[in-house]
């Protein structure tokens, strides 16, 4: 039975404040400032729910249209040539939301196929997925089937065809109420919150944030169910579906089924992605995806280098990984991805979260490999997940013999291959690596950036590179546009006033009075806690 409690809340803000809160961007300080205000920001957001939780259907439906929900659209590369959007959520609305998906994803476990793979609820800890079951054991899974031992044989592998922009409210509000008692709102204020997530477009989940990842398998459990029913063989990732069938003629019928099932809900299938192999086939492919008999990434394909800083056996864990890599010659395994015309996608991430257990000249050698501008156009794909590697690199002061190298290579990098800053995505992971040190190119591209980007998100981060360095001239003149500036811009502006001394202090002295107003949510009470109060808070006790 769903039922919403305060902890719900409190786990999803340290959820988030060890994850972040979008796993398509990077990791953002407000992430820890939601982590550090867990009890108090918890109180506020089930204040929040038991209000819209004791009004009557409609008036919560009303009462939840009034109110707005942060949110901005940001475009992040998908492959090699493709795009997708992804939602940057207003830090409360974006817990808040979390903390629903806790509740639900507890009521909706046991319900779940033992055959659906994807984001299963942890049996503890304070996170909210169990991270030992991956695309990896999916596809271990799928080869264990006896009906692959059969002469006839035939696996079908498919996806659903645009999953999470396809996905329809009113399904969605339907499938909640099943899981809720009577006279539940859960169901309510998720539909109206991404109603407005949508822009008041009654489909599509935002990408990037673990609720969507709920409310997507919530939708998919009547479906598995279904497919159970009717006696096929499958198994599930996300929008990814193997169905081992014993014939062709089987294998019609079943993704037939399939297809009938998934137009209930308003989904097809990938007809551009559906294949169709003999079981022998299917196993030599699945053993060319995960690495089984290829020397030269086995080993890194089968590393876990998961590192939790927030682990009691943190530093074992390091030294553990850092250890394993004494037998893997990554930049063997980098040159070898050079070559190729479509590199490997996760051995490519493998290597960027490699990059801070190497010896500081083998992680410069590294960088200066994946930051080439002729490698990193080919390696477009991985961009995140190379920039990633590179800031973990750059924030170690373990390696600082080589960051005037690392430094260079960035510097290069809007004069070389200025395309791969127009997505907001990848900006923002260029922004974050070059924050730690001011250069003459770093200047002129970030007043740049910040005088010509329509995003406040990228405008946001350039600000967070003036806080770091520190920029005293940027900063003040900030201070003269405070007005102008979206609140998320003014949060940012606050917390770099206290990198600027009596200037910063007056500034802070000036302004505090306006923040309630400015920074309110539109539902919190005139006195006590608010999100404005907990961050002001926040800011004070980190000493900022």
């Amino acid at each position: 039975m769903l039922n919403v409690e305060k902890d719900h809340f409190r786990r999803a803000a340290l959820e988030i404040g060890q994850s972040g809160e979008n796993d398509t961007l990077p990791y953002d300080i407000e992430a820890g400032f939601i982590r550090d205000k867990a009890d108090d920001l918890a109180e506020i957001c089930i204040r929040l729910f038991e209000n819209v939780n004791a009004r009557p259907a409609c008036n919560a439906r009303a009462f939840m249209n009034k109110l707005t929900v942060g949110a901005e659209r940001l475009l992040v590369p998908a492959g090699s040539y493709g795009f997708r959007i992804t939602t940057k959520i207003h830090p409360f609305w974006n817990l808040y939301l979390n903390g629903l998906g806790f509740a639900i994803a507890e009521a909706n476990e046991p319900n779940r196929s033992n055959r659906a793979h994807s984001y299963r609820l942890s049996a503890g800890g304070e996170g909210l997925f169990d991270r030992t079951r991956s695309w990896r054991t999916y596809k271990e899974a799928t080869l264990k089937e006896p009906i692959l031992e059969q002469a006839e044989a035939v696996v079908v592998q498919t996806d659903i065809s645009g999953f999470y922009e396809h996905i329809y409210h009113h399904r969605l509000e339907n499938l909640l109420d099943d899981l809720a008692p009577e006279n539940s709102r859960v169901a309510v204020q998720v539909d109206r919150i991404l109603n407005k997530l949508a822009s008041g477009r009654s489909f599509g989940l935002p990408v990037g944030g673990q609720c969507a990842r709920v409310l997507a398998e919530v939708l998919m459990t009547p479906i598995d169910a279904s497919l159970s029913d009717s006696d096929i063989v499958w198994h599930r990732f996300v929008d990814d579906f193997t169905l081992i069938c014993t014939s062709q003629q089987d294998a019609y019928a079943a993704l037939s089924t399939l297809s009938n099932t998934l137009a209930d809900y308003g989904l097809s299938l990938n007809r551009t992605k559906t294949t169709i192999l003999s079981a022998s086939h299917y196993k030599e492919f699945i053993a060319v995806q995960l690495g089984q008999g290829d020397e030269t990434t086995v080993a890194l394909r089968e590393l876990d280098l998961h590192f939790d800083p927030y682990s009691d056996t943190a530093q074992a864990q390091y030294d553990q990984l850092k250890k394993s890599f004494n037998e893997i010659d990554i930049q063997f395994l980098l040159d070898l991805e050079k070559e190729k015309s479509q590199p490997d996608a996760f051995v490519m991430a493998q290597i960027g979260r490699a990059l801070k257990f190497q010896e500081p000249q083998v992680a410069a050698q590294l960088c200066a490999t994946l930051l080439d501008p002729g490698n990193l156009d080919s390696f477009r794909a991985s961009w995140s997940k190379i920039l990633r590697g590179v800031y973990a690199v750059r924030a170690n002061i373990d390696f600082a013999p080589v960051f005037e190298q690392i430094d260079g290579l960035l510097d290069a990098i809007p004069t070389q291959v200025p395309h791969l800053l127009i997505p907001e995505a990848n900006n923002l992971h260029f922004l974050r690596a070059i924050r730690f040190r001011k250069t003459e190119a770093r200047g002129v591209y970030v007043r740049y950036t910040y005088d010509h980007s329509s995003s406040s998100t990228v405008r946001r981060a350039c600000i967070d590179c003036w806080r770091h360095w520190p920029d005293r001239p940027s900063f003040t003149r900030l201070r003269g546009q405070w007005q102008n500036l979206s609140p998320k811009e003014q949060r940012m502006l606050w917390l770099a006033a206290g990198n600027f001394g009596d200037e910063g202090k007056k500034a802070r002295d000036q302004l505090r009075g306006s923040l309630r107003g400015s920074w309110r949510l539109g539902f919190e009470p005139n006195k006590g806690a608010t999100f404005a109060s907990c961050y002001q808070t926040w800011v004070e006790e980190n000493g900022q």
